[in-house]
């Protein structure tokens, strides 16, 4: 390999990893209504668990409820800690964003990375081509600034 496609292939591999980071904002909002749904379905079996003669609640075998509210408290934990990582991360991504020169790059990494938005969806935002879009968004990652704690990581490889 020359050294254009040792560069080539540097700035690829970085631009993935501004990607990866990006996308981490959805990854929080996608785990979040997991856990919500999760959450709603423990909650509708408990409507069919059955009270016997002697006054205590069972269902399917169980002789109480604790498996039931463990679980259920393990999910509400789980939700708080996943809603704190949205913000934080949520925080950092739109602070980086605004760091940038462009109204342009920012409104396209705003739209990909936080809005979850396809392409053409962005397009029709921006009122500007596809194409052009895709060159918003090269430009956008050339000029964003990763955390440094994942700079070293991406150099250490």
């Amino acid at each position: 390999m020359d050294k254009k496609q040792v560069s080539t292939a540097a700035v690829r591999k970085e631009n993935e990893k501004k990607k990866e980071y990006l996308e981490s904002y959805l990854g929080h909002v996608r785990r979040i209504h997991r856990i919500n749904e999760e959450i709603r379905e423990i909650r509708s079996m408990k409507a069919f668990m059955s009270v016997k003669n002697d006054g205590m609640p069972h269902g399917s075998g169980q002789g109480d409820l604790s498996g039931y509210a463990a679980k259920l408290d393990s999910l509400e934990r789980n939700l708080i800690q996943e809603r704190y990582n949205r913000i934080k991360t949520y925080q950092d991504i739109a602070a980086r964003i605004e760091k940038l020169s462009g109204e342009n790059e920012k409104d396209v990494l705003f739209y990909r990375y936080v809005k979850g938005l396809d392409w053409w969806e962005i397009a029709e935002k921006v009122r500007y081509s596809e194409r052009q879009v895709h060159r918003f968004h090269g430009k956008a990652l050339a000029d964003f600034q990763l955390p440094q704690k994942i700079k070293d990581v991406i150099e250490c490889q």
